[in-house]
């Protein structure tokens, strides 16, 4: 009987490995909706017996996904108002239409924003606007799309809201924005100055103008991108007050998730009227929402037949416990990996192997090897145009245009920066985590 047990047991690990592996082909393919791959692995996992119904939601990590639902309804109404093209205009214009400024310019705020917001809605909502303005500087506008592609990314690495993996790992680990700020921020900003100047020096004599296409950028009239005043201040002013409850959500006691649904409950309830509302919830990003959802339930199927835990004993093993050897060893491994499939399903996998390595190598603080797993997955997006969502949304909106970012094209600046930019986190990690 025992026996019987065994191999059904056997049979399902085999199963389970089979519908991940084709799962994850099927989504760095893109051969179908990556929301529509993740649910049919979560779905075949569950009928297969490999995780119970029960156990597959209790694996779906609400926080992350309150936490999205509730930044794209501040950040939707928030887009209506024109302010951010409004900003990116008046960035333009005070450079006096210098395209190389404007470049620096644009990508700054990119990064601000992701860091604020997220880089995928950033790069949703900069985009446009850069397209626009550099079809009135006659320019062309692959330079600037793939540096805030390289800025979205490193800004996004700041904050728990910044990028998609750190705000899967904050709930995971327990970690509020301001950890997030404290310990990512000096090394984002570092590696953003560095990434720039680089950027700046390998572009300098595709960004030269005539003085008169220069002087077009002033033709633009960045008042007119503003849209209703009064939701625009009340969209502000939530805006505002979100971030501040981020930096103080532990001492109101309450999750990041919650702040953010209560900023986005908020502004609906001050700013818009019933119809409004309605069209609120369709700028929530439900391919998103549902792709975290079935990729959630995949790896907790993963969990539950014991799979996590054997990898997590080969790791210790490899590492024999060592802190900082698993540290180094997660931020390459992590930028590697992110750079050849989406970094969303590599930190999804990766969660609970951390976890299990703290609770079986007898590793007491796991702080050094979440930053590790934050910065290399953040990082190691920029090492292809697959690397991270924000890279494939922007080449998707360039082909729009008429403009093609080729994955050689982006492969050619983007891996050599993300190198650069891991071994300047590896230095970092060291000394203030591992000394």
């Amino acid at each position: 009987m025992f026996d019987v047990f065994q191999e059904l047991a056997n049979f399902q690990v085999h199963i389970a490995i089979i519908i991940f592996l084709l799962t994850y082909a099927l989504i760095i393919t893109e051969k179908m909706n990556r929301a529509i791959t993740a649910l049919l692995g979560a779905v075949l996992m569950i009928i297969f017996g490999i995780i119970n119904q029960e156990n597959a939601l209790r694996h779906i990590e609400w926080g992350t996904i309150g936490l999205l639902m509730g930044m794209m309804i501040i950040v939707g109404i928030t887009q209506q108002t024109g302010l951010f093209s409004y900003i990116a205009i008046k960035a333009a214009k005070l450079v006096n239409g210098e395209p190389l400024y404007i470049l620096i310019s644009l990508a700054t705020l990119t990064a601000v924003f992701s860091a604020l917001l997220d880089n995928v809605t950033t790069v949703l909502l900069i985009v446009p606007v850069t397209l626009s303005i550099t079809r009135v500087l006659k320019i062309d506008p692959i330079p600037f799309l793939m540096t805030e592609i390289i800025a979205s990314n490193i800004g996004g690495t700041a904050t728990l809201i910044g990028d998609p993996p750190n705000i899967m790992i904050g709930p995971a680990a327990n970690l509020d924005f301001n950890a997030f700020l404290v310990n990512l921020g000096p090394i984002s900003l570092m590696i953003y100055l560095v990434v720039i100047t680089c950027i700046c020096f390998i572009y300098r004599k595709q960004l030269r103008i005539s003085t008169a296409d220069k002087m077009q950028i002033h033709k633009i009239n960045e008042k007119l991108y503003l849209q209703n005043i009064p939701l625009l201040i009340k969209s502000v002013v939530v805006l505002l007050l979100t971030i501040i409850g981020f930096v103080f959500h532990h001492s109101l006691g309450l999750e990041a998730a919650t702040i953010a649904m209560a900023g986005a409950v908020l502004l609906m309830c001050i700013g818009l009227g019933e119809k409004e509302i309605h069209d609120a919830f369709q700028k929530i990003e439900w391919v998103t929402i549902f792709f975290f959802v079935g990729l959630f339930i995949l790896v907790g199927a993963l969990v539950e037949i014991g799979l996590i835990k054997q990898l997590a004993l080969y790791a210790i093993d490899l590492t024999k416990g060592d802190v900082v050897f698993t540290s180094i060893l997660l931020i390459w491994m992590s930028g590697i990996f992110s750079a050849i499939i989406d970094n969303i399903p590599f930190v999804a996998t990766m969660i609970p192997l951390i976890q299990t390595i703290g609770s079986l190598g007898g590793i007491s603080d796991l702080e050094p090897l979440w930053w590790s797993l934050a910065l290399g997955a953040c990082l190691g997006g920029n090492g292809s145009l697959i690397g991270a969502s924000a890279n494939v949304i922007v080449a998707g909106m360039a082909l729009k245009d008429g403009k093609e970012i080729t994955y050689l094209g982006f492969l050619k600046l983007g891996a050599p920066l993300t190198l650069l930019s891991l071994v300047m986190a590896t230095i970092y990690v060291y000394l203030m985590f591992l000394t």
